[in-house]
């Protein structure tokens, strides 16, 4: 029987090693490669036939939400079952607005990894038992409905600009950071501002929150 292929992706080298260890030990499975952050799993995927990503909700570069976003619109096969520290219904909500097929709390890797695999792999959402107590059917089909309203005019590469921007770095910052010319990131600033109708910091924050690029403080 043909494996079944899974890519890591978390910036946290020894849990994407315990977790490799654990799928690595499980017939039909096989990971085929790990990731750091969320731009450098949206390259991996696509030089890679990947069945499933498991995927941190927060990365450096590009968020989990953000990347299960782009996932979801480029490949939409890919099944991707986003790993967790957080119980708040907000998390879980952006998840499962951006496509997510599964939401695994990191503290029920042990128990519950398989269980979330098979669950995702048949076609199923998944939520971790301490989060789904807690949840209706309704409230996840309301987030289903979020993610098939959910469009986003902005390249990979300005949704990355975009996030540094409101995170207070200036263009010279944005630059040094991406390894790109300062006219680039302020082409991309522009490009931004153009897109999104609007100039104003307030705006594009909110706009960040909204789809997931930073975290509501």
């Amino acid at each position: 029987m043909k494996a079944y292929h899974i890519i890591l992706a978390d910036d946290h080298a020894l849990l994407r090693q315990g977790i490799r260890k654990i799928i690595d030990d499980a017939e039909g499975l096989k990971v085929i490669g790990e990731v750091g952050d969320g731009l450098s799993l949206l390259n991996a995927l696509k030089k890679q036939q990947v069945h499933m990503a498991i995927v941190d909700i927060s990365m450096p570069k590009i968020r989990g939400i953000e990347a299960t976003l782009e996932i979801k619109e480029r490949y939409p096969k890919v099944k991707v079952l986003i790993l967790s520290m957080h119980k708040s219904k907000e998390y879980l909500y952006q998840a499962i607005s951006a496509g997510a097929d599964g939401y695994l709390l990191k503290e029920d890797t042990d128990d519950e990894l398989f269980t979330a695999i098979e669950t995702v792999r048949r076609g199923e959402t998944y939520l971790s038992p301490n989060i789904a107590k807690d949840l209706t059917t309704t409230f996840i089909d309301s987030c289903r409905k979020g993610f098939q309203r959910r469009k986003d005019p902005l390249s990979t590469r300005e949704k990355e600009v975009l996030k540094l921007v409101v995170e207070g770095h200036t263009s010279k910052d944005i630059s040094k950071m991406l390894h790109i010319s300062l006219r680039t990131a302020q082409h991309h600033r522009a490009n931004i501002q153009k897109k999104l109708q609007t100039k104003k910091m307030a705006e594009l924050v909110k706009y960040a929150m909204e789809k997931g690029y930073i975290t509501r403080t």
